[in-house]
């Protein structure tokens, strides 16, 4: 009796070990890691329009608005023009697809508008990107691009 107990045991415990093997393995197929998408991660984006509307210097208080990627931990940093926000995103595979979550802000007092608010909502709305040279593009389904990005380099 003790031998059949044991032998079940064993045989739970490799079913269960194997199907969380297999999960593991069906998620990380439709997403890839940000190392794997390097043309838009570890960059500085500086937020260029919002809904078709140029940025400009009128349109932040402190900081100019932009965000960051980081590939180590899918983690989003950024600033909406007097805030700075974080979050996390996840990039899908070979779809161009992105989403944020997970998305917090500091809340210090703007002593003149910005356009951090809608910047904060488009980042939860978008659903997929575009690249082309330097620009980085936000979109909704097919709809006009929701915000432009230009990637800024160190000198």
């Amino acid at each position: 009796m003790k031998h059949y107990l044991t032998t079940i045991s064993l045989f739970s415990l490799s079913l269960l070990f194997t199907s969380c093997c297999t999960s593991k393995k069906s998620i990380s197929e439709n997403t890839v890691s940000p190392k794997e998408s390097t043309e838009i991660v570890e960059k500085y984006w500086k937020l260029i329009e919002i809904r078709g509307q140029k940025v400009t210097a009128d349109d932040f208080a402190s900081k100019e608005p932009h965000l960051i990627l980081k590939s180590a931990d899918n983690r989003v940093t950024g600033n909406g023009g007097c805030n700075s926000f974080f979050g996390t995103y996840e990039l899908q595979a070979n779809k161009n697809r992105i989403s944020f979550s997970k998305m917090g802000s500091t809340k210090m007092a703007c002593m003149k508008p910005t356009v951090e608010d809608a910047f904060l909502n488009v980042l939860e709305t978008v659903d997929n990107y575009t690249v082309k040279n330097d620009t980085l593009q936000l979109n909704k389904a097919r709809m006009a691009p929701m915000a432009k990005f230009v990637a800024v380099y160190l000198k």
